[in-house]
């Protein structure tokens, strides 16, 4: 059996939930490209994977992006290597670098106004502006 993929300390994935795919890519190879099946198609099904807890399927989900189907399955395409094991590395890291971004969770932000002071700030400091530009100008522009 085949070790788990670590995401995170306490998240991992088993490599049984991963499908791969193997299709002709295309791209730079000569005649090679013709004949070898070198880019991989990565398949994870994100909506009933058991090892990732419903917050961070959420966030994976927002974050997939047109790389989740409607079905909830995440597709990773990757072909940029010539040869199938760099690819199929590329691929993989790309998803454990997905699921890596969904597990952080977002400041929670709390909505403030600005201060009355500081609006006196800032449209003092558009006055002063609004005279510097205006001491520029000539004299007959202002008709």
């Amino acid at each position: 059996m085949a070790d788990p993929i670590v995401i995170t300390r306490s998240i991992s994935i088993d490599p049984s939930e991963i499908e791969e795919s193997f299709v002709r890519a295309a791209g730079p190879g000569g005649q090679n490209v013709n004949k070898v099946s070198s880019a991989v198609q990565l398949r994870f099904d994100l909506v009933n994977s058991p090892s990732l807890p419903e917050p961070v399927k959420r966030r994976v989900a927002a974050l997939a992006g047109r790389r989740l189907t409607k079905a909830g399955v995440i597709v990773i395409t990757a072909n940029s290597h010539r040869d199938q094991p760099m690819n199929r590395a590329d691929a993989l890291a790309r998803l454990v670098e997905l699921l890596v971004a969904g597990t952080h969770v977002p400041k929670f932000r709390v909505a403030t106004r600005p201060t009355l002071a500081s609006k006196k700030r800032r449209l003092e400091g558009k006055s002063i502006r609004s005279g510097i530009k205006r001491l520029r100008s000539s004299p007959d522009d202002g008709q």
